[in-house]
């Protein structure tokens, strides 16, 4: 399966992007390239994090809670 082209394994639908590495669907699938699949809660909230790799700057999606 390609990387661009992720399918809910919920519903069948295309999952939309968010940020690079984190796509969701509206039936309240997630995907995380680290996680894998998982179901989206209340209390969850997506953020960009800014980490050092190297000498570079790179921003990574988190799951945060509230």
């Amino acid at each position: 399966m390609e990387n661009n082209k992720r399918i809910c394994p919920g519903c069948g639908r295309k999952m939309k992007q968010q940020f690079i590495g984190l796509k969701h669907c509206k039936c309240g699938m997630s995907w995380k390239r680290d996680i894998g699949y998982f179901e989206r809660t209340e209390d969850m909230v997506f953020a960009l994090e800014r980490r050092k790799c190297g000498k570079k700057w790179k921003q990574v999606p988190v799951i945060r809670y509230k």
